[in-house]
């Protein structure tokens, strides 16, 4: 059948199949642009971070002494990691065996790095075979540390991504041509009788229903997770700031005060407390160190990949009012320099966990109680059995107490109430991040009660055992 020009049939197939042309042919040219854009600032940005992350990552290894060591204990995700040695000899590889990889001395970033302290470059790996972006930092020791990350999937993954919009443009193009013909005036007809001023929301075909439902719930969820994954990246960013940040200070005191005794400006009588200073500020770094190891040990178990529970160890029955006992008695001497008395009372209960972070989880809970409270002052540790079966470590002090606006950050990762006061005598504000990651991974709940000027008290319940 003909349709005669202006019909109402006719016109209603023109503006259904003009509509599609339309709507595709937007998405296809605003996804292409979106895409480019996109790209370059992604490039650019992981650029940036990965320079930042490099630069992070030579300062732990100028304080190890075993750099190989601490590279495969760290978890760095999708960045792969290499050492090399002044001749271009590879020491470590995250990717490869060390031993199978050709001479690195001739590669750009590596040049660079050994002739100016950095560099930077964006290229095919030889032994990957995929572009990748590369980031070197020469150490202390002469060597150098290059992270690198592949970027040639992404880019691929964009572009393969456009050609099948395109393809899919095309194909409903023709299909929308087609079905418009014999079903356009039949299924729009009903949906331009709705209303969209009565507000009742009520789809034409019930068939539609479900569809609707569905597609909020999955635009529900895509919201949600691209919040997760925007949290995620503020939260390593902010990390890897405050870890920088943190090392700074005291690898500048150690600097000066090499400097001047290196360069004799010191006074033979002030050399001692030069070297007394350079100490403390290596202790300082070391402890630093050594909990970002084990909050990153932490980190895996939490995303319970492949081994995860064999970070820490074994798990084992581990008598609680014993590792307390243990720790009181190493923190005794710390106590008695602040005036303050700690001691330990309970009944002796098990706990199934790893006796190593159990310990470190005591002992950061009894640091803190010592380092806020004031002269004087006392220390309370119990361990108790729990309402429900389970065990409770109580930890409560008398010391200055945590103000209210502060009780829900305490134990984020390098807050301090006071920071001034946490780094004169010697905090990493990372104590109680430990104490929260090292519960979780125990399946314990941790609750906190504080009141300045009167002191704090912090609970951890281990589920029964």
């Amino acid at each position: 059948m003909v349709r005669q020009p202006g019909s109402k049939g006719s016109l209603s197939h023109r503006m259904f199949v003009a509509l599609v042309v339309a709507c595709t042919s937007v998405a296809v040219v605003v996804t292409i642009a979106a895409s480019l854009i996109y790209q370059n600032a992604f490039l650019a940005d992981e650029h940036e971070q990965l320079a930042g992350e490099c630069r992070t990552l030579a300062s732990l290894l100028n304080l190890a002494d075993d750099d190989p060591e601490v590279l495969s204990g760290l978890d760095l995700g999708d960045i792969r990691a290499t050492l090399i040695d002044p001749d271009g000899t590879v020491t470590y590889d995250s990717l490869a065996p060390a031993d199978e990889l050709p001479n690195h001395g001739d590669r750009p970033e590596v040049v660079a790095a050994f002739s100016e302290g950095s560099g930077s470059s964006e290229r095919a790996s030889d032994t990957a075979g995929y572009m990748s972006l590369y980031e070197a930092e020469r150490l202390d020791s002469g060597q150098v540390v290059r992270l690198s990350v592949d970027r040639a999937g992404v880019v691929a993954f964009l572009f393969q991504d456009l050609l099948l919009l395109a393809l899919l443009a095309v194909l409903l193009v023709g299909v929308s041509w087609v079905v418009s013909i014999r079903l356009s005036r039949r299924f729009v007809q009903p949906i331009l009788e709705i209303d969209p001023s009565s507000g009742d929301g009520v789809a034409p075909y019930e068939e539609i229903d479900p569809l609707v439902t569905r597609l909020n719930e999955q635009h529900d969820q895509l919201m949600n997770r691209m919040t997760q994954i925007q949290d995620a990246a503020d939260l390593r960013r902010e990390f890897t700031a405050n870890v920088t940040h943190e090392l700074k200070t005291p690898i500048a005191s150690i600097s000066g005060a090499a400097e001047l005794i290196r360069d004799g400006i010191a006074k033979p009588k002030d050399v001692p407390g030069f070297a007394g200073r350079i100490y403390d500020d290596a202790r300082r770094l070391s402890s630093l160190v050594s909990d970002i190891l084990t909050l990153s040990k932490l980190d895996d178990a939490e995303r319970g990949g492949e081994g995860s529970q064999e970070l820490f160890g074994p798990s084992e029955s581990v008598n609680l009012l014993a590792t307390a006992r243990d720790v009181v008695g190493r923190l005794a001497p710390k106590a008695r320099a602040a005036e303050v008395d700690i001691s330990v009372e309970g009944i002796s209960l098990q706990v199934r966990g790893n006796a190593r972070l159990l310990d470190e989880l005591v002992s950061n809970l009894c640091d803190n109680a010592i380092r806020y409270n004031r002269p004087g002052g006392k220390v309370f540790v119990w361990v108790l059995p729990s309402d429900d079966g389970g065990v409770r470590l109580r930890v409560s002090d008398t010391g200055i107490g945590i103000p209210e606006a502060s009780q829900d950050k305490v134990f984020e990762r390098f807050y301090r109430v006071d920071k001034g006061r946490s780094r004169d005598m010697g905090g990493t504000g990372l104590g109680l991040a430990i104490v929260k990651h090292a519960a979780a991974y125990h399946g314990a709940r941790i609750a906190l009660e504080s009141k300045v000027d009167k002191g704090t008290t912090i609970t951890v319940t281990f589920p029964r055992a």
